[in-house]
């Protein structure tokens, strides 16, 4: 039930109604925290953060000791004053799929139509899910096109209860795509997108159609299994793997850097081909005929693992569109008026915190 109060509200409500809550983003191995405000000048970062937290406690996204990271969360609230809070779900949980509806369908009737849909679509009883849907076009020939995600209900309950144990009040829940969507998604329409983001343990891989999620996947490829080649390949510790991948990375600079590059490269192949799999797979559905729409037009690359140097121009090399490190800035302020206090190659660990906090603005 408290779910589902929270749930209702995965969607924009009148601003003046909404808190200015914190976006916070929960991993397998760290929360990290961002809030905005207003300013005379524009909007500005208000706090920002990220705290650790023990092996175990989240694990593939799925809460395994809600009183841990309760115990976190509060440290946070003392700290750092947040009261209020939106949050993000992992995608390794959820279902997210595409629909039409007749045009000028209600809120209520979308949902039961949803609900009819399920037992086709995912292996969830209703009774056992939770489930909401965004608005992808609201005219097309087949209707109206929605994105619907689903996820488990146990899942969902364990963020509730983390946020109710530790005195956050919980203002949203949303997928974590959707959530670095709303930061790097232009103000109109954007073509199709690939959304790749490169996790410490696994890559996050999203479709985006006008800035909307509408299929979701998850590889267990992550930075760690690049650092980890590297730091047997080159007998280094991690830190020393992490400076290299970042600064020499997928370019050849000379012989020194053969032992290295070539530790990298057999990990990054395999997350290219994973990657080119899925730019593959909305090219047959599109060729097919299932998605009457534009090809994938972009690469965009996030999270922290999203630094290896050469990234960008290898995964373009594979899939045969532009790949690139978007601005999470572009939706709040322009570096002509404020160069905020994250360096810059970790602003790409925050953009789902970003997103979120957007929600309030």
């Amino acid at each position: 039930m408290m779910f589902s109060r929270t749930f209702a509200r995965w969607f924009p409500v009148p601003r003046l109604l909404v808190p200015c809550a914190t976006g916070v983003d929960i991993t397998d191995s760290s929360v990290k925290w961002l809030s905005l405000k207003e300013e005379k000048g524009g909007t500005r970062i208000a706090k920002y953060g990220t705290e650790k937290i023990g092996d175990g406690v989240v694990r593939m996204g799925a809460i395994q000791d809600v009183h841990a990271l309760a115990s976190v969360l509060h440290d946070l609230k003392k700290k750092n004053g947040i009261s209020c809070a939106h949050a993000a779900l992992p995608e390794e949980g959820a279902y997210v799929f595409s629909m039409h509806v007749p045009p000028g369908s209600s809120r209520e009737q979308i949902l039961h139509m949803i609900e009819f849909e399920l037992e086709n679509r995912v292996p969830i009883p209703p009774s056992q899910a939770v489930y909401d849907y965004d608005t992808v076009a609201a005219r097309g020939e087949n209707g109206e096109e929605i994105a619907v995600t689903v996820f488990p209900r146990d899942l969902a309950d364990g963020y509730v209860e983390a946020f109710a144990a530790a005195g956050i009040d919980l203002v949203s829940l949303e997928i974590e795509a959707r959530s670095i969507a709303r930061a790097i998604s232009g103000k109109h329409a954007d073509p199709v997108t690939l959304l790749v983001d490169c996790g410490y343990a696994r890559t996050g891989v999203a479709i985006l159609k006008n800035g909307i999620p509408i299929f979701t996947s998850t590889v267990d490829i992550g930075g760690y299994h690049m650092s980890r080649a590297l730091m047997e390949a080159l007998q280094i510790q991690e830190d020393a793997a992490v400076e290299f991948k970042n600064e020499h990375g997928l370019i050849r600079a000379g012989p020194e850097d053969e032992k290295g590059y070539a530790a990298i490269e057999k990990i990054a192949a395999q997350l290219g081909e994973e990657i080119a799999k899925h730019y593959r797979f909305w090219d047959t559905r599109r060729a097919e005929g299932q998605e009457k729409t534009s090809p994938v037009e972009r690469v965009y690359l996030l999270g922290g693992s999203a630094n290896l140097k050469g990234l960008p121009e290898y995964i373009a090399g594979k899939v045969h569109v532009p790949a690139e490190r978007p601005n999470v800035w572009r939706n709040i302020f322009s570096f002509d008026d404020y160069i905020p206090p994250i360096e810059y190659r970790a602003s790409f660990q925050y953009a789902t915190a970003i997103g979120l906090a957007l929600r309030s603005l």
